[in-house]
């Protein structure tokens, strides 16, 4: 394992979930381009997830833990527990973005909460993952 100073860990992992955070929002944007209906949010909420959860997974495993496992075996463990650990985290979005959402019915503010919820949702997923995901360290 790499060592890595507490500041240096902060700004990477801050970054990586600012990229993320964007693949989500964008992703999110997309489907939502289409039109703005309950369905269409929901499914918008989904695929921004999901965007965001692939592009965080190979930032964190190479970058935060330095996990050098290949292969399908390994990855599919670990994005496996990786999932698990985020759906606590999850809600914490979901239910952030959503209520500014409903209180106030404007993307700038849905968005708003959504980066909210995923920086609340960001620290304790780095905490879970060290524990339970990446646990060569």
């Amino acid at each position: 394992m790499k060592a890595m100073s507490l500041s240096a860990l902060v700004l990477r992992y801050s970054f990586f979930a600012i990229l993320a955070t964007l693949a989500n929002l964008g992703a999110q944007r997309l489907v939502l381009s289409t039109g703005a209906d309950t369905t269409r949010y929901i499914l918008a909420v989904g695929a921004g997830t999901l965007v965001g959860l692939v592009v965080k997974y190979l930032l964190d495993k190479r970058w935060i833990f330095f996990d050098a496992e290949t292969g399908l075996r390994a990855h599919s463990e670990k994005f496996t527990l990786y999932t698990v650990m985020g759906i606590v985290t999850t809600a914490i979005f979901w239910g952030s973005e959503t209520a500014f959402w409903l209180i106030w019915r404007t993307d700038g503010m849905r968005e708003l909460g959504a980066v909210l919820g995923l920086t609340v949702g960001y620290v304790v997923k780095y905490r879970l993952d060290r524990r339970f995901v990446f646990t060569n360290h």
